[in-house]
C-alpha cells in the first residue's frame, strides 16, 4: 500500500519526517499502525524537496528498503527546506521494482507520490498515450503522468488531484487513490482507500500531512474518506469532498 508523509512550514531536516519521529517512514516501512493493506513497505523509498538554487526539486530515489540504504542518515540530517516530500513502497503484485516507479514523481515544480492501486485501464481515457508519457508500466507512474497533464493544461494542484482521482475511481471502484502532492509553496492530497492525517505544527509554524501520525503528540486530525485536503503557506488547512 506504501507510506507518505510531507511539510510545509519553516526549514526542516528531512530527518523530521523519515526517523526523528518515533512513527516517521523508517519505523512505518516496517510497522506501519494504520496501514489497511500490507504488512511491511520495503520495495523502495524516494524523498523528495526544494532548494533556492534550483527551480525545480530534488530527489532522491532508491528500490532498496529504507532501512538498508547507508548515504540516507547523513542526507537526510543536512537536506533541510521548507517544503518536503517522502514515501516507503510496496509494491501492488505485478508491478515492476524499479526507481523510475519509484515515488516522488516529478514534473517542473511538482512532486507527487501515490498510496495504492488502480487499473491503468480506469486512467487510459485521463490523457493522450500515458503509457508513452509515464516514468514506468506501474500504475503510479500512470497516475502521475495523468496529474502532470493537467499541470500543463494549467489547473492548480488540488484541482489537478481531484480531477484524476474523481475519474479514476469512477471507472475503477475498488481503486485506492490516496495522492500527496507538493509545488513548493503548498500541498494537497487526496484521502480515496486509505488513511490520511495531518498536524499544526504551533511550536514550528507549519503542517505536517501524513498517511497516519509520525509522532505520539495531541493534534493530529484525520481527514474523511473522499476528501481533498489543501496546505497553504502559513498553515492554512482546508478539506473539502471529492
Amino acid at each position: 500500500m506504501c507510506r507518505h508523509a510531507a511539510w510545509l512550514g519553516t526549514r526542516q531536516p528531512l530527518t523530521s519526517l523519515i526517523d526523528e519521529p518515533e512513527h516517521g517512514l523508517l519505523k512505518q516501512s516496517y510497522a506501519p499502525r494504520h496501514q489497511r493493506h500490507g504488512m511491511i513497505n520495503a520495495d523502495g523509498f524516494g524523498v523528495g524537496w526544494y532548494n533556492e538554487a534550483r527551480a525545480e526539486p530534488v530527489r532522491y530515489r532508491r528500490t532498496v528498503p529504507i532501512w538498508s540504504d547507508a548515504n540516507l542518515p547523513a542526507l537526510a540530517q543536512v537536506a533541510r527546506s521548507h517544503c518536503l516530500l517522502a514515501a516507503v513502497r510496496s509494491a501492488t503484485a505485478g508491478m515492476p521494482i524499479e526507481e523510475t516507479a519509484t515515488a516522488p514523481f516529478t514534473e517542473g515544480t511538482w512532486l507527487l507520490s501515490h498510496n495504492g492501486r488502480v487499473a491503468r485501464d480506469a486512467l487510459a481515457d485521463l490523457g493522450e498515450d500515458l503509457a508513452a508519457r509515464a516514468e514506468s508500466t506501474c500504475d503510479a507512474a500512470w497516475v502521475a503522468a495523468a496529474v502532470f497533464l493537467r499541470r500543463r493544461a494549467g489547473l492548480d494542484l488540488g484541482e489537478a488531484l481531484a480531477e484524476v482521482v474523481s475519474r479514476a475511481g469512477e471507472k475503477d471502484p475498488a481503486a485506492r487513490l490516496n495522492l500527496l502532492a507538493a509545488d513548493g509553496a503548498s500541498l494537497a492530497a487526496t484521502v480515496w482507500g486509505d488513511t490520511l492525517f495531518f498536524h499544526l505544527d504551533d511550536r514550528s509554524g507549519g503542517v505536517l500531512v501524513a498517511s497516519e501520525p509520525l509522532h505520539d503528540r495531541p493534534g493530529w486530525q484525520a481527514v474523511p474518506a473522499r476528501s481533498l485536503l489543501l496546505v497553504s503557506p502559513g498553515g492554512g488547512v482546508r478539506v473539502q469532498p471529492l
